[in-house]
C-alpha cells in the first residue's frame, strides 16, 4: 500500500522561458519538507543576469510560513541583481496568506500569467 496515498501530492517546479522573462510553475504545497526544488528553481546563480522571473501559482493548494521566506529570500535576490519576482495566478486560500503577513505589499501579485508578464 502506498503511504502516501492520501497525503499531499509532492511539489513539482518547471522552469520555462518566454521573452526573456523566465516563468516558474508550481504545482502542489510549498512548505518546509517540499520547498526545495521551488529554492533551486528561484536560486538567481542558475539563472540570466538581471533576472525577471514570474512564479505561476496556479496550482499551488498550500503555502506555509517555508514557502513564504522562499518567496522573500528570492525577491531579495533578484532586486539585488537588478532582477525581479512576480507572482501570478495565486489561489485565493494562497493570497490570504500573502495578504496576513504583508507579502503581497512587497512582491507584485497578478491576477494572471498573462497579466504578471505584461506588467
Amino acid at each position: 500500500m502506498d503511504d502516501n496515498a492520501h497525503g499531499p501530492a509532492p511539489l513539482t517546479v518547471v522552469s520555462t522561458a518566454a521573452d526573456g522573462i523566465t516563468v516558474v510553475t508550481v504545482t502542489g504545497e510549498i512548505d518546509h519538507a517540499s520547498a526545495g526544488p521551488l529554492v533551486n528553481a528561484l536560486d538567481v546563480s542558475g539563472l540570466a543576469d538581471r533576472p525577471r522571473v514570474v512564479l505561476d501559482m496556479r496550482q499551488v493548494t498550500f503555502m506555509d510560513s517555508s514557502g513564504i521566506n522562499v518567496l522573500l529570500t528570492a525577491h531579495r535576490a533578484l532586486s539585488q541583481t537588478a532582477g525581479w519576482l512576480r507572482l501570478a495566478g495565486i489561489p485565493d486560500s494562497v493570497l490570504r496568506t500573502l495578504q496576513i503577513v504583508g507579502v503581497d505589499t512587497v512582491i507584485p501579485c497578478h491576477t494572471t500569467l498573462h497579466e504578471a508578464l505584461t506588467a
